[in-house]
C-alpha cells in the first residue's frame, strides 16, 4: 500500500474541513484506494487552533521552510487565500519537487502560468479543483470527462452568496441592501463582500473555467464583469412578471473560429431554463459540449466539508496517477496571438424606464430604437393608477425585453433615451440569456 504524507497550509474553516476529511477517512482510503493517506505537517500561526483539532505538537510549524523540506511531506495543500504570502508558500513547495493542492481562485487566476512553470521545472503536481464552484468537480469533468468534445458554451452561477442575496430579494420582496446585511449576519457574505457582490469571485472562476473549456488562456482582465450591486427588487418582480429569474451568471461562448466571448453580470434567464431552480447559496455549472450535448453540474459551491471533499479528491488523484498533467494550452500571462476577445456581445435586453404619461414619448423611443436595429419581443407599460412601489418615484415605468442585438447597439440607445425630453430616467438594464 502507497504511503502519502500531507502538510496543510491554513487551518481556517476549509482547511480544518480538509483536515478532518483526511483523518476521519482514512481508513475509508485504505480500503478504496489502497492508498494511506497522512497528515504529517501542518502551517498554522495560531498553535492553539491546532491543538483542538488534535494534531500533534510536533507537526505543528510557522515556518514554510521546514514544512516544505519535510521528507514524509509528499503533497502540499494551500487553504490560506489572496496572494501573498500564499503564492510564496506555493512556489517554495513547488521548487521543492512537491505537489500542490490549492483552493486558491484569485491566485490561481492571476498566476497560473507561474506556478505551472515552477511546477514542471520539478516535474510537480499543480491540482486546483476546489478553486472553482466548491464541491463540485467541475474542473475533473472538463479536463478528464469532456477530452471528446468541443465546449461551446459554459453558463454558470459561480457564487453562492450573490445567489443567496438574488434568492431572497426574488422570493420575499426585500431590497439589496436588506438581504446583504442578513447574509452577513449569517456569515453567507464578509464584512467586506466588494469582491463577490461586484463579481469579481466569479471573474476569477470564469478565467479559469473558460481556459480549461476552451483550450486557450483566457486571462482575467479579458472577462467583463458587472456586480448585483444596482439590481432592484423592483427589477426582480417586473421580470417575474414576464417569466424570468435573475442570475449572476458566468457567461463562456468559443465560436471555434478563436473568438471567445467571457463575461460575469446579472441576467434574467427563463423560468424553465435548468439554471433558474438553482437557488440559495448552491451553485451550478451548464455546459454544452459538441458531442455529448448539455450537462449540467449542481452542488454546494462553498463551506468547510464540500471545499474539502474536492481538496481531498485533489490529493487522491495526485497520489494515485505517477504523471501530472498539465495546461492543454500555452499557459503564459498573457492570450495567445489570434483568439478574438467579443466586447460587442449579442444578447436580448430588459429595459426599464420611467417616462411621462404624455403622447408622443414612446414614439420617440421607437424612433430611437429604430435607429439602432433594435426591436421589441416584449413590453408593459402602467398606467396612472399603478399601485406604485416604494422607491418608484415619479413618471409611469415601461418594461421592455429587446430581441437579439449587440451590447453597442442598446448602450448607444439607452445614452438617447436618457436624453429625450418626457423621460425621467433610464433605470435598469439587464442582459437576458436564452
Amino acid at each position: 500500500m502507497k504511503s502519502v504524507g500531507v502538510a496543510i497550509l491554513g487551518l481556517g474553516v476549509v482547511g480544518g474541513g480538509t483536515y478532518k476529511i483526511l483523518t476521519e477517512h482514512r481508513e475509508f482510503y485504505r480500503r478504496t484506494q489502497n492508498i494511506d493517506i497522512s497528515v504529517e505537517s501542518v502551517l498554522e500561526l495560531n498553535k492553539q487552533r491546532a491543538l483542538d483539532l488534535g494534531i500533534e505538537e510536533s507537526k505543528i510549524s510557522d515556518n514554510i521552510a521546514e514544512v516544505v523540506s519535510n521528507p514524509n511531506v509528499d503533497i502540499v495543500v494551500e487553504v490560506i487565500g489572496g496572494v501573498e504570502p500564499a503564492k510564496s508558500f506555493v512556489l517554495a513547495a513547488l521548487h521543492s519537487g512537491k505537489t500542490v493542492v490549492t483552493s486558491n481562485k484569485e491566485l490561481f487566476c492571476k498566476y497560473w502560468y507561474e506556478l505551472e512553470r515552477a511546477a514542471r521545472r520539478t516535474n510537480a503536481g499543480l491540482y486546483f479543483e476546489a478553486s472553482c464552484v466548491g464541491g463540485v468537480p467541475i474542473i475533473r469533468t472538463l479536463t478528464d470527462g469532456m477530452q471528446a468534445n468541443v465546449v461551446h458554451t459554459l453558463t454558470g452561477i459561480i457564487n453562492g452568496t450573490t445567489n443567496y442575496i438574488l434568492t431572497r430579494m426574488a422570493r420575499e420582496g426585500l431590497d439589496y441592501a436588506a438581504v446583504l446585511k442578513d447574509a452577513q449576519a449569517l456569515g453567507y457574505a464578509e464584512k467586506d463582500p466588494t469582491a463577490d457582490v461586484e463579481g469579481f469571485d466569479a471573474a476569477y472562476k470564469l478565467s479559469i473555467l473558460s481556459s480549461l473549456a476552451f483550450h486557450t488562456k483566457v486571462p482575467l482582465d479579458k472577462v467583463y464583469r458587472e456586480g448585483i450591486t444596482g439590481i432592484s427588487k423592483l427589477d426582480i418582480a417586473y421580470g417575474e412578471e414576464l417569466g424570468y429569474v435573475l442570475k449572476l451568471l458566468a457567461i463562456g461562448k468559443n465560436d471555434g473560429a478563436g473568438r471567445i466571448e467571457v463575461r460575469v453580470h446579472p441576467a434574467f434567464i427563463r423560468k424553465d431554463h435548468p439554471l433558474a431552480s438553482v437557488n440559495d447559496s448552491f451553485n451550478a455549472v451548464f455546459l454544452q459540449g459538441d458531442s455529448v450535448g448539455e450537462i449540467m453540474l449542481y452542488g454546494r459551491g462553498a463551506g468547510s466539508l464540500p471545499t474539502g471533499s474536492a481538496i481531498v479528491s485533489d490529493v487522491i488523484y495526485a497520489a494515485t496517477h505517477a504523471d501530472h498533467k498539465y495546461a492543454t494550452f500555452k499557459n503564459t500571462q498573457l492570450a495567445e496571438k489570434g483568439v478574438r476577445f467579443v466586447t460587442d456581445f449579442q444578447s436580448r435586453y430588459y429595459i426599464r424606464f420611467t417616462a411621462h404619461d404624455r403622447a408622443g414619448v414612446l414614439a420617440k423611443v421607437a424612433g430611437v430604437f429604430a435607429k439602432y436595429n433594435i426591436s421589441i419581443v416584449d413590453f408593459i407599460q402602467k398606467g396612472e393608477d399603478f399601485d406604485r412601489a416604494e422607491g418608484e418615484g415619479e413618471g409611469i415605468p415601461v418594461i421592455l425585453i429587446t430581441h437579439t442585438t449587440s451590447e453597442f447597439s442598446v448602450r448607444r440607445a439607452v445614452e438617447k433615451i436618457a436624453a429625450l425630453d418626457g423621460i425621467v430616467q433610464v433605470n435598469s438594464v439587464i442582459r437576458v440569456e436564452n
